[in-house]
């Protein structure tokens, strides 16, 4: 099954602070600050995310698009998945590979616990982990 690498969400959500990402044992694994700079647990900047949808890699290239209906787009537009309202992510296929639950918590489609959000909005977590710092297949 082809690997989902990439979702974004806009930045509306976001509240005024960096929000922490965290490995499944809690150990920090970046931030998304305010702006959309997202970086790594050394503060390196590996990404933004703009407030149009599109997210692009450190270097400014575009390397996907999330639409407001929460389908998930690459670089050629071609659909890769999906983030439900719910927090359920799906690949291209529906078929699911993952969680993101009211508490933060990440899951994949096993339940097994990957990661953690601090102050992300559920839709905000997908689109980080999966642009950025999580592997879903």
């Amino acid at each position: 099954m082809q690997t989902i690498c990439f979702f974004i969400l806009s930045l509306f959500a976001f509240t005024g602070f960096s929000q922490t990402i965290q490995n499944g044992n809690y150990g920090t694994a970046g931030y998304i600050k305010e702006d959309g700079t997202v970086q790594n647990s050394n503060y390196s900047t590996i990404g933004y995310f703009k407030k149009d949808g599109t997210v692009q890699n450190q270097n400014y290239s575009t390397i996907g698009y999330i639409k407001n209906d929460g389908t998930v787009q690459n670089q050629s537009y071609s659909t890769i998945g999906y983030i439900k309202e719910d927090g359920t992510v799906q690949n291209q296929n529906y078929s699911t590979i993952g969680y993101v639950k009211s508490d933060g918590t990440l899951q994949n489609q096993n339940y097994s616990t990957i990661g953690h959000f601090k102050g992300v909005d559920k839709k905000w977590a997908a689109a980080a982990a999966f642009f950025f710092f999580y592997r879903l297949n």
